[in-house]
């Protein structure tokens, strides 16, 4: 079987670059790939995209497939079973900033740019002061992002037609917001000067966002069944579920631009995106989150797998229904209809989730949709609640990298290892959680300060040590009752 690129399946024409995106995942190429395929052959967007890679790594088995690779949607939707796939053909070209950081600066000289995308996970809108201005690569991706754009600035004169269309796809709130900050925190730093900032903020709009779909990625379980309906051999097949939603905070100006609404899809427009945000985030985002690390050390591999099992799926209920749910000032009936959705989501049998490719990020990830809940619910019921408090724990001995002599699926920044490394060579577990807990860098506050948390989570790591993860928990839930 012969290699999927162009040559070999005679699509060669080439799609104005209009788009460049931040990333290259599962998640954006299964999800606003997707989106800008069906809008070039729907609503005749002609735009293409040029994928650049935020961190460290190559694009090699992208370029080597000239962006093409097959999406397969499978689910079910209004009672009906959904099995389909499709080639995505809009990625045009891949850069990678970290070992040609001049090609990817003269990707600002695109007279076609017109859109940026991103999803660099919660942890890649940040600030990071060393980022000097004449240290290329740049680091973080704000800071890349700072530099395109006053290189665009520059070789157009200050334009006012060439600034760009900025929808980030993060999982923060204010994510365009924040990032747009960033950006002129750098223009402060680097003294980039008050033309560029006033057609920064005038040329270029910002649009803050809101999305949800389940892409578990590449079928690598079941890879023969998904090949073998294909002519060609793709190594970078990528599955997703059927539901969608994009929310963006935008107006007529955006539509305009994007002519979303030509779409049968569940992309919305809207002046406030937080209702949407909170509810999405804190339930399903915090359920994927909360479920990982504890899951993973019980034994499952999958979303499904937690899910169907007696244990681990009550644990992962109860901490969304009794826990987050409970925390949130939210209609009741609203927010255990949304979670219906979501664990009818999670046991989609097209679907082999597994646990291990949404462990990126573990930390910044529940400091951003778990720990919220947690800390509002011990506000609101002056009590911590145990099904977080126990994931908590399980995060934090996730983090020890290793489990009954297996390594664990670590995948977070060298810092956050390292300083984790450090925490476990502690010789006492309760010197451990109250490191772990008090490290403002993990969480944004010192969470030692929090009634009784330090001793809970230093007993649940105790407990998990000796007992396993089942016994573990029960006999946490027998000494620390909830009510």
């Amino acid at each position: 079987m012969k290699l999927l690129n162009r040559i070999n399946t005679g699509l060669t024409d080439q799609l104005p670059l209009k788009i460049i995106q931040y990333g290259e995942g599962n998640f954006l190429r299964g999800f606003a790939d997707y989106i800008i395929e069906e809008l070039n052959k729907k609503a005749n967007l002609n735009a293409g995209v040029v994928v650049v890679k935020p961190r460290k790594g190559n694009l090699d088995q992208l370029e080597k497939q000239d962006g093409l690779y097959n999406l397969f949607t499978r689910g079910v939707e209004k009672g009906h079973i959904v099995d389909q796939n499709q080639l995505i053909s809009c990625i045009q070209k891949c850069v990678v900033p970290h070992s040609d950081y001049d090609a990817y600066l003269d990707l600002a000289k695109i007279d076609t740019l017109e859109f940026l995308i991103s999803n660099t996970t919660e942890a890649g809108i940040a600030f990071d002061e060393n980022d000097a201005s004449n240290k290329h690569p740049h680091k973080s991706f704000p800071a890349k992002v700072t530099a395109l754009l006053y290189k665009r600035f520059t070789h157009f004169k200050g334009g006012e037609d060439k600034g760009l269309t900025i929808i980030p796809c993060e999982l923060i709130n204010n994510n365009a917001g924040e990032l747009k900050e960033i950006i002129l925190k750098y223009t402060d730093l680097w003294s980039l000067g008050e033309d560029f900032k006033k057609w920064l903020q005038e040329s270029n709009s910002f649009h803050n966002t809101l999305v949800d779909r389940i892409v578990p990625g590449f079928p690598q379980d079941s890879i023969d069944a998904y090949q073998q309906k294909l002519e060609f051999e793709d190594k970078l097949i990528v599955s997703a579920e059927k539901f969608l939603l994009w929310a963006i905070e935008g107006d007529k100006k955006l539509m305009e631009k994007i002519p979303f609404h030509k779409l049968e899809e569940n992309i919305q427009i809207v002046t406030d995106l937080q209702p949407f945000r909170t509810r999405k985030v804190r339930i399903l985002n915090g359920a994927h989150t909360t479920m990982v690390p504890f899951s993973l050390l019980y034994g499952n591999e999958t979303v499904k797998g937690t899910i169907d099992n007696d244990f681990t799926g009550t644990f992962i209920k109860k901490a969304v229904y009794d826990e987050i749910n409970g925390s949130l000032d939210l209609p009741k009936k609203e927010l255990d209809e949304f979670a219906d959705a979501v664990f009818d989501r999670f046991i989609n049998p097209f679907i082999k989730h597994k646990l291990s490719s949404i462990a990126l990020n573990s930390i910044s990830k529940f400091k951003v949709r778990v720990l919220p809940s947690l800390v509002e619910y011990q506000q609101k019921f002056n009590r911590l609640p145990v099904h977080l408090t126990f994931g908590l724990a399980c995060l934090i001995r996730f983090y020890k990298g290793e489990w009954k002599g297996t390594d664990l699926p670590l995948n977070d920044e060298e810092n956050i290892i390292k300083k984790m490394n450090e925490i476990w060579q502690a010789e006492q577990l309760q010197e451990v959680a109250q490191q772990a807990l008090q490290n403002m860098g993990f969480w944004g506050q010192d969470l030692t300060k929090i009634d009784q948390l330090a001793l809970k989570i230093a007993l649940a790591l105790q407990l998990i040590e000796t007992e396993g993860i089942e016994n573990g928990f029960k006999k946490f839930t027998a000494e620390f009752p909830t009510e």
